[in-house]
């Protein structure tokens, strides 16, 4: 008798080292998303081309580890096509977000705009203060932020507090994707779908019981 078919969701995993008909694509996204800084403790690029291509092209939601998360780590998973941001955020990170100083240079701090589901409508937009899940996709002309988490009195433009900044046409966005004031980017970072089902596993693509959203209602990618 046929054994069931499994009902398993795809896990993610780290690519150690990629294969060759890869490595082009992991050299762009590499150089688009490399980080510096102390707080920047490396970001790993997520395998989520494991799962068959249909799969992934569905939509299908999709399980990550983030047990093993140093604090100040990024990594980046591929899921629709677009590459979802998983930041581990430090205390003092979080402490930042909260600050007058930094809110007060953001377009949108309260995230009115609906550019997130109604649970990661709050001041860390997200569902747990520790971990930021965006959409990393500038929402100007669609370019790839850098992750700039390190506070620095110059670089990349002086008095920076720590966020994603486009090297395109410099949009800046705070750790929680929060869009300054006065850059070409008119929306905060989207955050797409995304529970915990269990400690230490993220799974995107799929809202918390009883919650809807779908990324493609938000106001603009």
């Amino acid at each position: 008798m046929a054994e069931p078919a499994s009902t398993a969701l795809p896990h993610v995993s780290v690519i150690p080292d990629a294969e060759p008909g890869r490595r082009d694509f992991l050299t762009l996204v590499t150089g688009a998303f490399a980080g510096i800084g102390a707080l920047a403790l490396g970001w790993t690029f997520i395998d989520s081309m494991n799962p068959s291509a249909d799969v992934l092209a569905a939509g299908a939601p999709i399980d990550v580890d983030v047990s093993r998360m140093e604090e100040g780590q990024q990594i980046v998973v591929l899921w629709r096509g677009k590459p979802i941001l998983v930041v581990r955020r430090p205390a003092a990170a979080l402490k930042s977000l909260q600050s007058p100083q930094v809110t007060s240079m953001l377009s949108d701090p309260n995230s009115t705009v609906d550019q997130q589901p109604a649970y990661a409508r709050n001041w860390h937009r997200s569902l747990q203060p520790e971990y930021a899940v965006l959409v990393g996709i500038c929402t100007h002309l669609g370019c790839l932020p850098e992750y700039r988490p390190n506070p620095s009195a110059t670089d990349p433009v002086p008095n920076w507090p720590g966020g994603y900044f486009c090297p395109c046409h410099g949009s800046k966005y705070d750790l929680a994707g929060r869009v300054w004031k006065d850059v070409p980017a008119p929306f905060n970072l989207p955050v797409p779908p995304y529970n915990f089902p269990k400690t230490g596993t993220l799974r995107i693509g799929e809202n918390p019981t009883g919650q809807q959203f779908d990324l493609d209602s938000v106001v603009q990618m």
